[in-house]
């Protein structure tokens, strides 16, 4: 089975949380990726893994019959084919590898200092 690590709008109650949710088993968990969160200014942040800082989010495990079909639909939809964002194999906090969306380039970005997109959205602006 496939995991995917999300941080962002592909969170439940996020914009594009009804594409993930009919392919994933159960709830997910909370997890981090090492890494620094940006935000992009459109409604969505970005991720740089593997740098210094954590990243918030939470783990899915794909349902095993989806998980190819549900990927290349993510990729479309997460800009992986036009470049924007590519799709990587991390390792969690939680020491799970999974698939995420890392920032490719193209988009003026401000480090979100916490880690959290989340949170980030639910402070009073």
């Amino acid at each position: 089975m496939a995991h995917l690590f999300v941080y962002g709008t592909l969170l439940p109650g996020e914009e594009r949380w009804p594409f993930l949710a009919p392919a994933v088993v159960g709830q997910g968990v909370p997890d981090t990726a090492s890494g620094e969160l940006y935000d992009t200014g459109l409604g969505y942040p970005a991720a740089r893994f593997g740098t210094a800082g954590t990243i918030a989010g939470r783990t899915f495990t794909l349902m095993e019959a989806l998980d190819d079909r549900v990927l290349t639909e993510l990729d479309v939809i997460e800009g992986a084919v036009a470049g924007l964002y590519r799709r990587t194999s991390i390792v969690t906090g939680n020491g799970l590898r999974a698939w995420a969306y890392e920032y490719g380039s193209g988009l003026s970005l401000t480090r979100i200092a916490s880690g959290s997109w989340v949170q980030l959205r639910s402070s009073p602006m």
